[in-house]
């Protein structure tokens, strides 16, 4: 018989390290978590609660993964934004403009938020529009 037949097969290789430059799986995930946890001001009847979900995730993650401080906080400052739109919207409601932009406010909130978790998702750095910036 040959040594051939009886050599173990060489173990299986680790996957690369991501480089420098690269931003790993589990950072991708957690911007994308980040930036979609803001929905649940959808599903919570709890008062910012779509400012609270970003800042959670923001505060658990910050200080290990660099890519996830940066979306959490371009996240927080966009929904602190929209808190800041509704609440004129709904000062506006008394001369009727607030009903017409409240919803206005409401789509263009929910369509940069999902943009901006598939972009954090694909390991792209998302700039919200129009967004005060507070946290730096």
């Amino acid at each position: 018989m040959s040594e051939e037949n009886n050599a173990a097969p060489p173990p299986p290789k680790a996957p690369p390290a991501p480089a420098a430059g690269e931003i790993s799986q589990d950072q991708r995930q957690y911007a994308m978590f980040t930036h979609l946890s803001a929905l649940a001001g959808v599903l919570i009847p709890i008062p910012c609660a779509n400012i609270l979900g970003p800042l959670i995730m923001w505060q658990i993650k910050k200080n290990d993964m660099p890519f996830v401080d940066d979306q959490g906080k371009e996240a927080v400052n966009f929904q602190i934004t929209v808190a800041i739109a509704v609440l004129v919207c709904v000062v506006l409601m008394f001369v009727l403009i607030g009903m017409l932009l409240l919803p206005i406010v409401g789509i263009a909130a929910l369509v940069f938020t999902i943009i901006a978790g598939v972009k954090a998702n694909n390991g792209e750095a998302y700039r919200y529009p129009m967004t005060i910036r507070l946290i730096k």
